[in-house]
């Protein structure tokens, strides 16, 4: 029993890493946008983040349905959910902010990193048991 446990917790930290990188190329992608609409003047900070969301969410469904979870749900059952767990995803990171910062006084850097990381893996068990699930 306690190989089956090291060797299903071994799967899981694996699949978590992939989850992990996915997150880091969709950064990029969000990243990327915002700042070559910002800084080719084709979208103010607001509209370019947003912009920026959309792509990074894009990049994370595509690179996460196949390499970190190896979906065989359909699109049209997957991306409803996916939407949802990033909705979800995006009021947690506005509520975490706003306490990490205003009521709690935290650099809004430092704030933001903690709030990833509870993001990250809220994000992870959300689309491993429910978006991706077979």
């Amino acid at each position: 029993m306690p190989a089956l446990r090291s060797s299903m917790l071994l799967a899981l930290s694996d699949q978590f890493l992939r989850y992990a990188l996915v997150g880091i190329a969709a950064a990029i992608g969000h990243y990327g946008t915002l700042i070559g609409l910002v800084e080719g003047g084709f979208a103010g900070a607001v509209a370019a983040s947003l912009a920026g969301f959309v792509v990074g969410g894009v990049i994370s469904y595509m690179l996460n349905r196949r390499f970190t979870f190896a979906s065989e749900r359909s699109h049209a059952g997957a991306v409803p959910r996916f939407a949802v767990i990033a909705g979800a995803a995006f009021l947690m990171t506005g509520a975490l902010m706003h306490a990490l910062t205003a009521w709690a006084g935290i650099h809004y850097l430092v704030a933001q990193l903690v709030t990833t990381g509870i993001v990250l893996v809220w994000t992870f068990f959300a689309n491993r048991f429910w978006t991706f699930r077979g």
